[in-house]
């Protein structure tokens, strides 16, 4: 059977506040410039906002540039953050710290990002944008010339043996005059495009955190709609950088989350049972007592800023959003910045559509980008992030002296590293005993991911591959104690003990779509790919 071929002059893929923005955006130029251009956002997620996970303390700028009115069209931003408040966590204790500036959300927002995202989408909708849902871009597709010409989306129907079942059909071509990918952090096709083009060359590697979330509806007696809190310190050590939020919205609801970045050391760290114990904290336990937990869930995050954001135009398309690494960490915050990269990459492709150049490559982008309010935010903040890098303390004066003293513009830059090569010997390390949850406040992984609503189609390839199916057992096991057991935040993976010996055991059918494993696995061999269409969480609210 052979594919189905849709044309488009822009392809996107992925349905988040940076595709949809640049969907909106290009429309909207259309319709001022009375010149038609046809535009589809592809998403893997089984609606759109499905797949989207953030905290979220949600900063305006971009909307407000993209759909001024929004108030009046009805955008979920319903509770405007009233207070301010940062704690240092011990063991037993916190301290009160002055709330850094970046850090000061008066005008901002407590929202669910994927309903924000879900508006979006009708908002693209009414301006015949074309939305598909349930369809995950598999493969990169390129012209003779080596320029993309859009992507395909995967077969549905194969069996977990690489056969087709009976009711097997083939992936869809999308091919577009510009292909926009906003993928996320770590996106698949992400990947296969910075392989080819190089798009790492002359930038620093990515770094990433970990973030794992729940949402909870607590006693209306101690529900402070707008408060948010974010602490650093105890439950990690103070060589890994970490910190969580607790943002109270409305309907009595709270949104709880720790942060960890990807470069700690220790393979002994799970990040999933640090953030059962955070929750345990007195600063925090309260909050918990007598709620009801209704969804968690867990996602990757940018956190290389500045220094890492690659090359951003190359022939045929152009990465925008978080696919690129637009997060500005010290703000906690990446959405807006992903909205508004996402509407100057549409700005450079309406421009070369309308004028007839759509064979060039988009280098109007990334000088747009250059010129932007996205470029001077992270450019002022590029250093606070390594400066963690030498612990707690030390990133804590530094950010100080840098945030106070050189107000962003100190004549040096710090760098970034490779997360997957931080690890250190399970053997040079210290173990850690995890307390048992409590099913109350804590929770073990299997009854968290069924709150995620993750499902897979059962008989069909494993998603999560493995470029050497000898090496978890070989290298991971004896060097780092199956650090995979623990980093991954849905129980997927797991070393059976068998009669001819200890093996990796996958269970794709939990994954979160998190990217976590893709990004520290120590040797990089595991390789994440999308799996059918409409597979994975399905997150309402988040």
């Amino acid at each position: 059977m052979e594919r189905e071929v849709m044309e488009f002059d822009v392809v996107i893929v992925g349905a988040g506040p940076a595709g949809l923005s640049a969907a909106i955006r290009l429309k909207q130029l259309a319709a001022e410039n009375d010149h038609e251009v046809s535009v589809c956002v592809i998403e893997k997620g089984s609606e759109v906002g499905a797949h989207i996970l953030a905290g979220a303390c949600f900063e305006p700028r971009a909307l407000n540039e993209l759909i001024p009115d929004w108030k009046e069209k009805g955008a979920p931003l319903n509770q405007p953050a009233d207070e301010d408040r940062f704690l240092l966590l011990t063991e037993s204790n916190h301290i009160r710290l002055p709330t850094p500036p970046q850090m000061n959300n008066h005008g901002n927002y407590v929202i669910s990002l994927g309903n924000l995202a879900r508006w979006l989408a009708e908002q693209a909708e009414a301006l015949e944008v074309e939305v598909y849902p349930g369809f995950a871009a598999a493969e990169v597709l390129y012209d003779e010339q080596g320029r993309v010409k859009g992507v395909a989306t995967g077969d549905l129907g194969i069996g977990r043996d690489g056969e087709q079942k009976s009711g097997y059909t083939p992936g869809v071509e999308l091919h577009a005059k510009y292909t926009l990918f906003a993928e996320g952090a770590r996106g698949s096709l992400t990947r296969m495009l910075t392989d080819k083009f190089g798009l790492r060359d002359n930038c620093d590697p990515q770094t990433y955190g970990i973030g794992i979330k729940e949402l909870w509806e607590i006693d209306p007696a101690k529900h402070k709609p707008g408060l948010v809190i974010h602490t650093i310190g105890w439950p990690l050590d103070t060589k890994t950088y970490s910190g969580s939020f607790l943002y109270h919205m409305e309907n009595n609801q709270v949104a709880v989350g720790l942060v960890i970045g990807l470069d700690y050391q220790n393979p002994h760290i799970s990040p999933f049972d640090e953030f059962q114990r955070l929750k345990q904290h007195p600063a925090l336990r309260d909050y918990f007592e007598g709620a009801k937990r209704i969804a968690y869930g867990a996602r990757a995050l940018t956190e290389g800023g500045f220094q890492s954001v690659p090359q951003l135009a190359f022939p045929g398309g152009v990465l925008i959003g978080c696919t690129a690494g637009f997060m500005n960490v010290p703000k906690v915050k990446g959405s807006h910045t992903a909205m508004k990269t996402g509407m100057l990459a549409a700005e450079a492709a309406f421009e070369a559509l309308k004028d007839g150049r759509a064979n060039d490559v988009l280098d109007a982008y990334p000088a747009l980008y250059e010129q932007s309010w996205v470029h001077q935010e992270l450019k002022k903040v590029r250093n606070i992030r390594p400066s963690f890098n030498r612990g707690l303390l030390a990133g804590l004066a530094y950010s100080a002296l840098d945030t106070y003293l050189f107000r962003g513009n100190a004549p040096w830059t710090f760098h970034h590293h490779e997360d997957h090569k931080s690890l250190k010997p399970a053997s040079a390390c210290k173990k850690i005993v995890y307390p048992k949850p409590d099913g109350k406040i804590s929770f073990d992984k299997l009854s968290s991911v069924f709150l995620s609503n993750t499902n897979h189609e059962e008989d069909q390839p494993i998603h999560l591959r493995l470029k050497d199916p000898s090496v978890p057992v070989t290298v991971n096991l004896p060097t780092y104690d199956a650090p995979e057991q623990r980093y991954c935040p849905a129980g997927v993976y797991e070393i059976v003990q068998e009669d001819a010996g200890p093996r990796l055991q996958i269970n794709a059918q939990n994954c979160v779509h998190c990217k976590t494993c893709d990004i520290k696995d120590p040797t990089q061999n595991i390789v994440w790919t999308v799996p059918e269409g409409a597979g994975g969480p399905n997150y309402p609210n988040m």
